[in-house]
């Protein structure tokens, strides 16, 4: 269930214009991932925003929800596993969810999961040079996404180590990265990761152990990292791109449901 206001806010694109949205800035700050948040064409002056009041079912049957808010409340069952399944026009990618380390990344994606906020988006920046594809762009399909409408806690239950702001103005973090990881994006400053996430594909990864600030909350099996790698192989460089280059064809995920056992 749903209960609904109005507050001005960025256009909600259909599908089609969602996929083939415009371009964003990609700067690397030292080993860093910086989004710079460009504005998208509003053509409307409002659109609905939604707030979450009960948790959608697991069949995803609910209307899909782009924008909350405030942040779900929490979800999942604590003695249950979380399967999360990707359905990608290049194949089927099985993550496995950490609920112990990070109990509240894994509830956020699962709420945001079944209230179809993934689904018919685009895995829109692959970039070898440190192993990463990332989605989970609904509006823009780019970094430009506003995203859900809030943020997330940084997380590691358990950890040694915190997260500790930097004097760059950027975080370190406890997280250590290997291929085959689902992996939450964020921007600069403690606490900014909503939706956008990305996978880990090669060894080149480990270049982001330094930052250790994205949140790791999934890991694949050697199939699904397959899946992954074969999507990396469709990269080719490219001048014009603003990513520095691209897959070969749009790789779109179709759908992401979830499995609790």
């Amino acid at each position: 269930m749903v209960t609904k206001t109005r507050r001005p806010a960025v256009t909600r694109y259909p599908n089609r214009t969602r996929i083939l949205a415009g371009a964003l800035v990609f700067i690397l700050l030292g080993s860093g991932i910086v989004i710079t948040l460009n504005n998208v064409n509003k053509n409307e002056t409002f659109e609905e925003v939604l707030t979450a009041t009960n948790c959608p079912p697991l069949n995803k049957s609910e209307v899909p929800i782009l924008t909350f808010n405030q942040s779900p409340q929490m979800c999942i069952r604590p003695t249950s596993n979380y399967v999360a399944i990707f359905e990608t026009t290049e194949g089927k990618i099985k993550f496995e969810l950490d609920t112990e380390r990070t109990p509240n990344t894994v509830n956020n994606f699962i709420v945001l999961t079944n209230y179809r906020y993934y689904d018919n988006t685009l895995l829109f920046r692959l970039d070898p040079t440190i192993a990463i594809i990332q989605g989970g762009a609904p509006h823009t399909n780019n970094w430009s996404d506003p995203g859900p409408g809030y943020t997330i806690a940084d997380e590691c239950v358990g950890c040694e180590e915190v997260f500790m702001p930097l004097t760059n103005g950027m975080v370190r973090g406890p997280f250590n990265y290997l291929p085959g990881q689902l992996v939450m994006a964020r921007s600069a400053g403690l606490n900014s990761s909503g939706a956008q996430f990305f996978f880990t594909t090669g060894e080149e990864v480990a270049a982001l152990d330094q930052q250790g600030s994205y949140i790791v909350f999934g890991k694949t099996n050697k199939p699904g990292l397959e899946v992954l790698q074969k999507i990396m192989g469709l990269y080719q460089k490219d001048a014009s791109s603003p990513y520095g280059g691209g897959p070969s064809r749009p790789v779109i995920l179709r759908s992401v449901t979830i499995e609790e056992t």
